[in-house]
């Protein structure tokens, strides 16, 4: 049973043009956001309401770049879409009905990345124009953060978590700057 949803899932993904979903705490009832997989564009959009947790994500597969704008810090951090880390869009919608349908499915994926404190930019032209209209509106009047993937961090506190619940964890590291003493 569990095949035959799995491939309906990839089969629905792939021909419907709009897709929404109601992204739930692990493990209880409650909301904490929704998804937008807009098959047509390309792109897929995420809003996460959980308190200082709170983010807006845009995955634009067709300029290949994800931006994240983290409401606790107030600024958008940009990463390119690389495949070792990103699942595709489709995976992506599958995943997503796969958690619809059959409740408790996990997915191990988790992204970390790094930023650099104090080497943000204000979006000017030539960033929206490599960027797209959707990663414009999410971050227009923001600094803007390059985000680069890392390995796990063994010292958490100055990460945020984003990404997409139970699918794809985007988690947002400040690069700690060793100082001679």
């Amino acid at each position: 049973m569990a095949a035959v949803l799995v491939l309906l899932g990839v089969f629905w993904a792939q021909t419907s043009a709009l897709n929404t979903f109601v992204l739930r705490e692990p493990g209880s009832n409650y909301v904490t956001g929704t998804m937008t997989i807009h098959n047509e564009e390309h792109i897929v959009d995420v809003h996460v309401r959980s308190g200082v947790y709170s983010s807006d994500t845009i995955f634009d597969y067709s300029r290949g770049y994800i931006a994240t704008r983290l409401f606790s810090r107030n600024a958008c951090f940009i990463m390119k879409i690389k495949k070792e880390y990103i699942p595709e869009l489709r995976e992506i919608g599958r995943l997503a009905f796969e958690k619809r349908t059959m409740k408790d499915v996990y997915s191990p994926n988790n992204v970390w990345t790094l930023f650099q404190t104090g080497s943000s930019v204000l979006g000017r032209l030539k960033d929206w124009i490599l960027y797209g209209k959707h990663i414009e509106k999410l971050c227009s009047g923001l600094p803007l953060y390059q985000l680069t993937a890392t390995e796990p961090q063994e010292n958490t506190d100055g990460c945020a978590s984003a990404g997409i619940p139970s699918i794809l964890g985007l988690n947002i590291c400040e690069q700690l700057i060793a100082t001679g003493s």
